[in-house]
Order: C-alpha cells, then structure tokens, then sequence
C-alpha cells in the first residue's frame, strides 16, 4: 500500500478489516473526524500516520497542544503495526489509550510506547499529548 492509497479493499494499516471498514471512514466522508470513541480516534491517528494525512493529523489534534505544522514520513520509514494495550474512560469526555506503535527506518526497528490522553469537544474526540514509556 502505498502511504496515500485508500483504495477502500485495502486492510487497515491499525490491524482493523478493509480500509474503508475501518479508518478511513473517520478520514474522508461524512463520518470525517467522528470516531466514536478515543480508541478508534488513536487508531485513526495511526492510520493517518501511515499514509500521511497531515491535514487529518492536524485536525484530530487538540488546539491547546496542536503543532503549527507536521513532516511527511521520511521515505525509508516504514510502520509495522499498532498494539493497542489498554483504553481507559475517566468520564464521558476524557480518556486515555495506552499502546504501541513498530516501525523501521534505515534497517533499524523502532518502538513508540504512549499512554495518549484525548478529550471530547461538541461530540468530537482529539488528541491532547501523551507520556512515552
């Protein structure tokens, strides 16, 4: 798969069933941005990092914490997979999804650790940050 396709047959790049079935529903339509909880969001996000979809990255990205601007993926990066290892509510507008993230540059693995922490906004789940392990 290429890091812009979104041929709906696709399996998700978060581990879900086809692309379209999955995140890419949150990504393009009318269910743009309306992950229902902060666990489809988290894997979204993934999703969106693995294809490049800045814009999607932005948007779904609180504002008090919202970088001005993001990279695109260095082209010898490649994601390997997302484990979701645990997603918590605290009430109906916080919660936290801890998980991780495998991927490969320049022959190398690497593996990002986070327990992201996301708040709803008038029905709308973001990300605010997270601490790494």
């Amino acid at each position: 798969m290429t890091k812009t396709s979104s041929t709906p047959a696709l399996p998700c790049p978060c581990g879900g069933a086809k692309y379209s079935a999955c995140c890419g529903r949150w990504h393009d339509g009318p269910e743009a941005m309306l992950a229902p909880t902060a666990e489809a969001l988290m894997r979204s996000r993934y999703s969106a990092f693995v294809m490049d979809k800045l814009p999607y990255l932005l948007a779904t990205w609180h504002a008090s914490t919202r970088p001005s601007s993001l990279e695109p993926n260095p082209p010898d990066l490649k994601w390997l997979g997302l484990a979701i290892k645990q997603a918590r509510s605290q009430d109906a507008d916080h919660a936290t999804v801890e998980f991780v993230a495998r991927s490969r540059q320049a022959g190398r693995a690497h593996r990002m650790h986070e327990t992201s922490r996301f708040v709803r906004e008038d029905g709308q789940w973001y990300y605010v940050d997270g601490d790494l392990s």
